[in-house]
């Protein structure tokens, strides 16, 4: 008889797991339609009660320290009137705090804009420019309401006319360019290209917030203030997009799990 064959050795190999390509498009599609508007609410809240905090402190006088203190600490100790830092630092920040401003914000909205009416999305346009406009009415009505007086213990780098809380550049680009950045991200298929665009938009605001501290025109709180509400603003703006787009009233973007990341 020819020799019984050895049954074959038991298979100890555990078996394979999902693959981390199948599991990111679950999380990544599962996330913003289930969770991504609940967690964009809780962020705005937050960003709104840390606006509440810091406008009930600035009434109160509580700020006047801190503020005195961040404020100098940007300039020479032997004249308040030099800031720190070489020419050309004073120079860039005179440029950075222009992509502030009103002209610098309408222009680069109305180009984002152009952008999405010529690549067909028309609804998510005009919810951008429903979203900005109405950031932009809020930041006049917050400043008329607090009516603080610009800082006077340094000289002013850029010539200022209007009130102090909250920072009208600070929260301005953070109401377009966070808004701006979530929406366009929203139209993206690729993670990578989101998160570029979103990480730029926070850069951009930071910039300009800060270049307001430096060139002597706002207190700190300010800033810290228009960071706030402009970041709740864009926040609550990108949760009404994603339930829009959930009812299929704006255009969403592409299924990911099927389109290269």
């Amino acid at each position: 008889m020819p020799p019984r064959s050895a049954p074959p050795l038991c298979d100890t190999t555990p078996p394979h797991p999902p693959s981390a390509r199948s599991s990111e498009s679950l999380i990544r599609r599962y996330l913003p339609n289930e969770w991504g508007p609940l967690l964009g609410l809780l962020a705005a809240a937050g960003f709104l009660f840390g606006f509440a905090v810091i406008a009930n402190a600035v009434i109160e006088g509580d700020t006047h320290a801190f503020d005195e203190r961040l404020l100098v600490a940007f300039r020479n100790p032997a004249d308040p009137a030099d800031p720190l830092g070489p020419q050309w630092l004073k120079i860039m920040m005179l440029d950075i705090t222009a992509l502030g401003s009103v002209s610098v914000l309408s222009l680069t909205t109305l180009i984002a804009i152009g952008y999405l009416l010529i690549d067909g999305k028309r609804a998510v346009a005009g919810f951008i420019a429903v979203a900005i406009a109405g950031g932009a009415g809020l930041s006049f009505a917050l400043k008329s309401g607090f009516d603080r007086p610009r800082p006077d213990l340094v000289s002013h780098l850029v010539d200022v006319h209007t009130l102090s809380f909250p920072s009208g550049h600070a929260m301005l680009s953070a109401v377009t360019f966070l808004t701006l950045g979530a929406l366009l991200a929203r139209t993206q298929d690729s993670r990578r290209r989101r998160s570029y665009i979103v990480g730029t938009a926070i850069f951009l605001t930071l910039l300009v917030g800060s270049s307001r501290i430096y060139l002597g025109v706002h207190w700190p709180t300010d800033v810290l203030g228009g960071w706030c509400a402009g970041s709740a603003w864009a926040l609550a703006c990108w949760t009404l997009a994603l339930a829009l787009q959930r009812r299929g009233r704006i255009e969403g973007q592409a299924p990911a799990d099927t389109l290269p990341v």
